[in-house]
């Protein structure tokens, strides 16, 4: 899916910005509406030339509720675990509107997505939309704690870019955050192996390739899974900042292989920890496998020494279509 565009003049609208609250003595207060407690407000500062909002410093997607005239409205905010609970909630346009008029992308109106905030369970859903607007999906969430809901779209009344919105869903009970897991290259779900080539660097494109194997053999009849033969979701660690990074090919491409390897491109927004999330389909099912990987500022950075594989069972992945 597309990103929005990027935005610079950030360092000499900041210092200007400083500089004159410095000396009138003090500095306004931001308006918190459109954005979750502790996450990054979106800052719209002019430079000395005068830009408006052109000059913004431009938000990681999913760190806010609300942007570009969306938001999103979440009418289950708390939910029980280890029971399948329905979560209800719409996209508002500016004027507070449900949206009901979607452009279709990687064969969905709509990508949700759940993520504990350590990060040790993750549920990509597709849930069904009423004629009101209004988004239903049944979840069965195996852990308590905080979690984030991500909703990753494109309004037809649009210019054809998606956004990606998120909140906080908290599932009662007692919790206990985990560490987020060492970084090891690779990765096994149900008996099947996926080992990770590449890293990530902070502002620079890089290249990730998967491979899928089995019982020590390579995978070589994956199947189409959202147009393609994997789809990836990167979070930041910590606050959950949010990357859709799509593969280099697309299924029913004749050069493109259905297997063993599927790659793509990422460029991780800042230098640190990153969770990325592989669905891949095979035998008609959906599975998940889980990497941590660090960003670094230019690059690589090596595993940790010892580790071999990760056990994906840490983060749940069933609940896919």
């Amino acid at each position: 899916m597309k990103t929005w565009p990027k935005i610079t003049g950030f360092v000499a609208a900041l210092a200007l910005v400083f500089g004159a609250a410095y000396g009138v003595g003090s500095l306004a207060g931001s308006d918190d509406s459109g954005t979750e407690a502790g996450t990054h407000a979106a800052v719209e500062v002019e430079t000395a030339e005068g830009g408006g909002a052109d000059d913004a410093v431009e938000v990681p997607e999913g760190l806010q509720v609300s942007a570009h005239g969306y938001s999103i409205d979440l009418k289950t905010p708390r939910i029980e675990r280890g029971r399948a609970t329905g979560i209800r909630f719409a996209v508002l346009d500016a004027k507070g509107r449900p949206v009901t008029d979607y452009t279709v992308e990687q064969e969905k109106e709509l990508h949700l997505i759940l993520a504990s905030r350590d990060l040790t369970v993750y549920r990509h859903l597709h849930p069904t939309r009423s004629t009101d607007g209004t988004w239903h999906v049944s979840v069965n969430l195996p852990t308590a704690g905080d979690y984030r809901l991500f909703a990753d779209f494109a309004p037809a009344a649009g210019d054809g870019e998606s956004l990606t919105l998120g909140t906080d869903l908290a599932v009662a009970g007692s919790y206990q955050p985990q560490p987020l897991p060492q970084q090891v290259p690779t990765s096994k779900v149900d008996g099947y192996t996926v080992t990770l080539r590449g890293d990530l660097d902070a502002g620079s494109a890089r290249e990730l390739t998967f491979e899928v194997s089995k019982d020590g053999r390579p995978v070589t009849d994956l199947q189409p899974y959202l147009g393609a033969y994997g789809h990836l979701v990167a979070l930041r660690a910590g606050d959950l900042a949010y990357l859709h990074v799509h593969p280099n090919s697309e299924a029913g491409d004749p050069r493109t292989k259905p297997g063993p390897t599927v790659s793509f491109t990422a460029t991780a927004p800042s230098a640190h920890g990153y969770r990325l999330f592989l669905d891949f389909k095979h035998e008609g099912k959906v599975r998940t496998a889980n990497f941590t990987v660090q960003a670094d500022l230019g690059g690589d950075t090596a595993p940790a020494e010892g580790e071999h594989a990760e056990e994906s069972g840490s983060a749940e992945h069933d609940g896919h279509e």
